[in-house]
Order: C-alpha cells, then sequence, then structure tokens
C-alpha cells in the first residue's frame, strides 16, 4: 500500500509539473525554440534579460555562458530585477562591486543540463557560486528559494534556462 501511495505521489508530481511547463509554454513563446544559440543569445533574443545581460557584462561572466557547458540558468526577467529595492542594480553595476555580483549570478548558474523533469528528483542543487539553492515543488508549481519558475526548458547550444520571478540572493 504505501509502495502504491509512493508511485502515486510521483505520478501526481510529474502530472503536476507537466501542466505547468505546458502552461509556462505561453510564457515561453517569446524565446527561439531549439539550441542553436548559446544561453547568452538565446536570453539576450528574447528581450525581457536585459537587466541579467548588463550583470553579466558588468561581472565579465559573457564568455564563461557563453562557452562550452553544459550549464542550467535560472534567469531573472527585468521585471525580477526591478523588485529589488531602488538603487540595488545600479549599485551592484560598479566595479567596485564586482566580486558581490560574480557571488549573485554564479548563484542562479547550476552546473550540468537539468530539464525541468529531473526537478521533481531534487530538493535542492548545488550552484556555480558553491552554494545550494532549495528546490520546491508545490501546488502552483516550482519554487527555487523564494522564486517561482515561470518557463522552464528553454534549450540553449550550452546549456537550458529557466525563468524565474524574482532574483535569488546567496547566503552571506
Amino acid at each position: 500500500m504505501t509502495q502504491r501511495l509512493s508511485r502515486l505521489f510521483s505520478i501526481a508530481l510529474i502530472v503536476q509539473f507537466a501542466l505547468a511547463f505546458a502552461a509556462s509554454q505561453a510564457i515561453a513563446g517569446d524565446y527561439k525554440k531549439g539550441a542553436s544559440e548559446d544561453i547568452v543569445d538565446t536570453a539576450v533574443a528574447a528581450g525581457q534579460f536585459e537587466t541579467l545581460a548588463a550583470a553579466l557584462g558588468a561581472a565579465d561572466l559573457v564568455d564563461t555562458l557563453k562557452g562550452d557547458g553544459p550549464f542550467t540558468v535560472f534567469a531573472p526577467t527585468d521585471e525580477a530585477f526591478a523588485k529589488l529595492p531602488a538603487g540595488t542594480v545600479e549599485n551592484l553595476l560598479k566595479p567596485e562591486n564586482r566580486e558581490q555580483l560574480i557571488a549573485i549570478l554564479t548563484y542562479h548558474v547550476v552546473p550540468g543540463k537539468v530539464f525541468a523533469a529531473d526537478v521533481v528528483k531534487l530538493s535542492e542543487a548545488k550552484t556555480v557560486n558553491g552554494q545550494s539553492v532549495a528546490i520546491e515543488i508545490a501546488d502552483n508549481g516550482v519554487r527555487i528559494d523564494n522564486a517561482n519558475v515561470i518557463a522552464t526548458d528553454i534549450d540553449a547550444s550550452n546549456g537550458v534556462i529557466h525563468v524565474i520571478d524574482t532574483v535569488i540572493l546567496p547566503s552571506s
């Protein structure tokens, strides 16, 4: 009986995630499909990651994310960056805050290519920053730390992008 409940729970999670994925495709419609472009070019082409692109440039991480990978990037939208307190982004983009910016950006990157279907098997993932992000599957979708995943499995030549609605921050 316990095995059956466990199996039903697993199936329910997979179905729920599949439904969330299907719903996210409406959001992901702005992204080029296919894996012909790298993570940076795919994100830039979407037009919703100008702040992220600027931050990657200021942190000198563009070439890294254009590299071989594979990488999984939890990409905050421009709206996600806009939720930060006034002046935060501008302050982080200053050269003297480059190390802090690198720590934040690398907290959004997981080595390897982790697709949405793999998330149901995880409760956390270690980031390039060295710290782990918490992964929670709830009735209303998937959360990475305090961010909601709003689009999944945007394939790139060197990894995969999952779009999040909040900038996640590593512990100090």
